[in-house]
This record gives C-alpha cells, structure tokens and sequence, in this order.
C-alpha cells in the first residue's frame, strides 16, 4: 500500500514585524534631502525608469518618505509598501494619499514581510539594500511573495570597482557610516546578493551618481530587472 504522501503547508505569512527601526535624526536629514536629490539631482528621473512599464500588484520595501508613489504608472493596480522607521512612514502615508495609484503603506520590515506566498507581480527595492540587516532573507523574502515569473525591480548603490574607493567604502562601513546613516552600508554588493537569492538578472546598468564630480562612497549605483 502507498502511503499517503503529507499535506502540503500552507503559504507562509510571518505575523512578527521584525526588529525595531529607529532613526530619528537620519530619518529627518534624509527626508530633507531625498527631497532636493530627487528635484535637483536626477533621482526623480531614475525613480521613473526603475517602474516604467510596472502592472498589477506590486510590494515595495523600504519605502522612505514615499518618493516613488508619484512615478507608479496607472497600470500598477497596488502598492503595498513597508517602512520600519516611524518618521519616515508617516511622511510615506501622506505621499501615498497624492500618489496616482492606490498605496498602502504599512510598517514592517524586508527581512519579515506580512505578506500571503505568490500574492505579488512585482516587488521593488529602491536604496534599501543598502540598509537591510539582512540582505540574503530580506531578497529571500521578496522572491517568497513574488508570483513565478514575478519581476523584482531594483535601484540600489554598492561597491566601487575602483579599488581605492572600494577599500575606503570597507572602512567607512567597519566605523563611522553606518552610525551616521541610518545602518547604510556602502560596500555591499547587489547584483551578486540578487543572483545567489535565485533571480535572474534581465537587465541592468551601472553608472555614478552624481554623474559629475568626484565620487562619493555611495556612488556607485545599479538599476536594473530581475525575475523570479
């Protein structure tokens, strides 16, 4: 007699929030200057191309302040986006009321998303990596609630293939920057952290910011596609 094989479990939905975020002061300098960065600096252009093109139901984490709400195309039905920080989330709460599309901003964090498995087309992590505690279980947990075949937008800064800057941004990570910048770490490496999290990488492009000048420890970005 075949025995009888075990149920299958179900999706999992983590009910805990995950650790506690708090960053008061950062929170109200990067909102300050998000703000410039994005009318002045080219962010809001980048915002655009990184969810051109975007439908159905889409889950954002590390929201900020809400800076991607007003980029969202109308053929997005849903934003569910997660921000840990207090301060920063209210500020997301009153974007998501401005923003084209429906938003809803709920506090929680990558590593822990209190979202159903498969319930999502799209996941997007703009400038958020960088931050995360985890980066392996937060990208594990974006490809849990994303649908097969489910796009995982990304824009998110790294190491440096220079490598004097890169042995600057080692540094700065073991001391004083994430202390200053609300856990950022300026060394990590997105592209490789996306692949070993089982996405594949259809596009991307590699390029500083601020395109001119000399290079800051948080200028080497990327902002591409990957799928589930």
């Amino acid at each position: 007699m075949t025995p009888t094989p075990p149920p299958t479990p179900p999706p999992r939905r983590p009910s805990a929030p995950g650790p506690h975020v708090h960053h008061p002061l950062f929170a109200r300098f990067y909102a300050r200057v998000s703000v410039s960065a994005d009318a002045h600096g080219g962010l809001g252009a980048l915002r655009a191309e990184l969810l051109s093109g975007l439908t159905g139901r889409v889950v954002e984490i590390g929201a900020g302040n809400g800076l991607n709400f007003a980029h969202y195309p109308t053929t997005v039905t849903e934003v569910v986006a997660f921000e840990p920080e207090p301060h920063l989330r209210r500020l997301a709460e009153e974007a998501a009321r401005r923003a084209p599309v429906p938003v809803t901003v709920l506090p929680g964090t990558a590593e822990a998303l209190p979202a159903e498995t498969g319930s999502f087309d799209a996941a997007v992590a703009s400038l958020v990596l960088c931050t995360v505690r985890n980066v392996p279980q937060a990208l594990s947990e974006l490809r849990r609630v994303l649908r097969p075949e489910g796009e995982l937008r990304f824009f998110e800064h790294g190491a440096a293939d220079s490598p004097a800057l890169a042995r600057l941004q080692r540094a700065l990570d073991r001391t004083v920057w994430p202390l200053l910048f609300g856990g950022c770490h300026t060394s990590r490496t997105p592209l490789s952290a996306i692949t070993s999290a089982g996405f594949t990488l259809l596009s991307h492009r590699s390029f500083n910011l601020p395109e001119q000048g000399p290079r800051l420890p948080s200028s080497p970005c990327v902002l591409g596609t990957a799928r589930r």
